[in-house]
């Protein structure tokens, strides 16, 4: 058996991440193609990460040079396996003292959408896009994402096909919904090792029958948000919704508590506040019930409408008569809203693959090549947060810089090397994921923050309205 030709080192930190992939990449062209598109993910760029720019080429003009041809063969014919691609990722997290997942995390489960214009286009729809809050054309994906508050990484992702792509829409076969999938997502992070306290998703997968019985086949408990208003069958005497439900606990001040019990929540940027849960009876829900309903809230009088949950879980209750026999640890209530808690970390891990790792940005048409892109964004993602925990090494002031302050005007030919040492040399003006060995701290840290970006002031414009400062 010949051995294989050696590749070409990738820049930096980069080369050590992505050997360790080689054995689940077939040829010299694969290799090279993985190193060269997680380079160009990571490298700072002004626009987005679509192939042209990966390759460091001019958006139009450079599209037929053979570096752009190469990225674009190897991410939509390549026959590499994506599914290989990504497992070998989460291996590489899993022994990781510092990834390592343990039982005290949460599975979160959403789905995220983004435009895309056309018909031809995979998985293309018109169809409810969360991101923008609108139904509009375009592709939703699923995805399913780790964290434990601390750290918090993808698993999984697959994207939906609409009922229309299909020959018997909803009723054929291969159909499959939102919610299923994301069980079958978050069954198969559990089998790769992904141990969790619970699967936690929004009120979006809360009415799906399927999605509850396949995380009770898999053995996965589950915590869920329920629509305030949603409606159920109760005596005329009980709570028919779960608002109802919430406005029946007595007490409704600190002074007098009643049902409610105080909870002190602790936030990332070191802030702290007092929030109010309690056990809730509707329906078939109650706390000796196989289904909990828990109410979470600052303000139990008012059950303010964006800081008030109405949570479903399957966890029992700590003196409930099955606790002793469930399969799943009991969960008392400060423990169900920490874990729910943890769910708007899928948020955060968006802004950096769709704002930085160009999520959406990709040029292609199948869903073969879809799943090769987003399985470089992850692979791209987990490399950051390799390097955060990595010691850092030393800075080479030889190698090239890939933003030069002097740029050539739009249209010209030139196309600037690759840097062959470097993803970027030090910080850029903007929060890029760019060479994160060099400043670990500053860099993810910046990524990590909970409030949305702020973008640096200008200087003033000129109106005929007012003078400027």
């Amino acid at each position: 058996m010949t051995s294989r030709r050696p590749c070409p080192p990738a820049p930096g930190p980069l080369e050590e991440y992505a050997a360790r992939f080689d054995d689940v990449l077939a040829t010299l062209a694969q290799r090279r193609g993985f190193r060269e598109c997680l380079a160009g993910l990571l490298a700072p760029r002004d626009r987005n990460k679509t192939i042209t720019c990966l390759a460091g080429a001019e958006p139009v003009d450079g599209a037929g040079s053979p570096s752009v041809q190469r990225l674009q063969f190897f991410i939509s014919e390549s026959t590499w396996d994506a599914e290989k691609v990504n497992d070998r990722r989460l291996v590489l997290l899993r022994p990781q003292e510092a990834t390592a997942p343990h039982p005290g995390g949460v599975i979160v489960i959403d789905d995220s959408g983004d435009c895309k214009d056309g018909t031809a286009t995979a998985h293309v729809g018109r169809q409810w896009l969360g991101r923008l809050g609108k139904t509009d054309n375009g592709i939703v994906t699923v995805t399913t994402v780790w964290t434990d508050g601390r750290i918090y990484y993808p698993l999984h992702a697959q994207p939906y096909t609409p009922a229309h792509h299909f020959d018997r829409g909803r009723a054929d076969p291969s159909f499959r919904t939102k919610p299923q999938i994301s069980a079958a997502l978050a069954a198969r992070g559990k089998d790769a090792g992904f141990a969790c306290r619970a699967a936690v998703a929004d009120c979006a997968y809360s009415t799906s029958d399927d999605w509850y019985l396949a995380l009770r086949e898999v053995g996965l408990p589950y915590m869920v948000a329920l629509r305030p208003r949603r409606g159920s069958w109760a005596r005329a005497d009980e709570p028919h919704t779960p608002i109802d439900a919430a406005r029946a606990l007595t007490g409704t001040d600190p002074d007098h508590p009643g049902d409610w019990t105080p909870i002190e929540r602790h936030f990332r940027d070191g802030h702290t506040e007092t929030w109010w849960a309690a056990d809730a009876r509707w329906g078939g829900y109650g706390p000796d019930s196989p289904c909990r309903l828990v109410v979470a809230t600052t303000d139990p009088g008012t059950l303010p409408e964006k800081a008030t949950w109405y949570l479903a879980t399957n966890l029992p209750h700590l003196d409930a008569p099955r606790a002793a026999t469930s399969t799943h640890p009991s969960a008392d209530l400060v423990e169900i809203v920490r874990l729910y808690g943890l769910r708007p970390w899928i948020e955060q891990s968006y802004k950096q693959i769709k704002d930085e790792l160009g999520w959406a940005d990709f040029q292609v048409r199948s869903d073969h090549a879809i799943r090769h892109h987003q399985t470089l964004v992850n692979c791209a993602f987990s490399f950051c947060w390799d390097q955060w925990f990595a010691p850092p090494g030393p800075l080479d002031a030889t190698a090239p810089d890939p933003c030069p302050g002097d740029r050539p005007e739009r249209g010209h030919q030139h196309t600037p090397p690759a840097p062959t040492a470097l993803l970027a040399r030090g910080l850029t003006r903007r929060t890029l994921l760019a060479h994160p060995s060099h400043h670990p701290d500053l860099l993810v840290a910046s990524l990590d923050r909970q409030g949305p970006a702020t973008r640096t002031p200008g200087p003033p414009r000129r109106s005929h309205h007012r003078q400027p400062p």
